[in-house]
């Protein structure tokens, strides 16, 4: 089974989704992660964008990625890009992987760039008969972002589907690790103790030591 997880900066896809991505792997599918965003200088130094490059490459490699796809997008400004090209990055994005299952970032995620990667996607993944092979889209929930929107006022991620990791989550932590200049000391959202306080939290609502939460956007059986 093909999968494609899109993650709109460096880290997303492991704080989101850094078990399922590996335990999907474990069970031999191939799993395409699409990391939208890089930074440009003189904001974001050409060494800065260099190192957490290779924080990429080695924290996928580590949850067992097959292929991390670069979209060089410019990060925070992606209001800029005209919605009909913003939209065709995704559009030839999802033709040329073809996944079965999809997953992208919430809709109600503080940041921006999610929000926009979001509608781009629910573009690209429109149920027309030229994506068909698209059975499952799920959105899921990021530390830092998905938790910090203005309750009652805007989206509230509220999952409905749950994927066991307890046998993966250790190996999400070290994924995480390998992001050393995003990974932040406890009590910070970016911390490794509070990925493990939101897994063990998902997994206890539905009686697994760990889990991962997912809003479902479309479920083809």
């Amino acid at each position: 089974m093909n999968v494609l997880v899109i993650s709109p900066h460096p880290d997303d896809e492991v704080l989101g989704l850094g078990g399922t991505i590996n335990r999907l792997a474990a069970e031999g599918h191939k799993v395409t992660v699409a990391v939208v965003t890089r930074g440009w200088a003189p904001l974001f130094p050409d060494e800065q964008v260099a190192r957490v490059r290779t924080e990429a490459q080695k924290a996928n490699g580590i949850l067992g990625t097959k292929e991390l796809k670069f979209l060089d997008l410019p990060v925070t400004t992606l209001h800029a890009i005209p919605e009909s090209e913003l939209n065709k990055v995704f559009i030839d994005l999802v033709s040329d992987v073809k996944p079965e299952y999809v997953f992208i970032p919430f809709p109600g995620d503080r940041h921006e760039d999610h929000r926009q990667v979001f509608d781009a996607c629910m573009v690209a993944l429109r149920p027309v008969p030229s994506n068909n092979f698209v059975k499952k889209i799920f959105a899921y929930e990021t530390v830092s972002e998905t938790h910090w929107a203005a309750p009652g006022v805007e989206p509230v991620f509220d999952p409905q589907h749950y994927v066991d990791i307890a046998n993966h989550l250790e190996t999400k932590c070290r994924a995480m690790q390998a992001y050393k200049s995003q990974v932040r000391p406890v009590p910070d959202a970016r911390s490794i103790e509070a990925i493990k306080a939101l897994a063990t939290w998902r997994g206890s609502v539905v009686g697994l030591q760990a889990a991962e939460a997912f809003a479902i956007i479309r479920s083809i059986c």
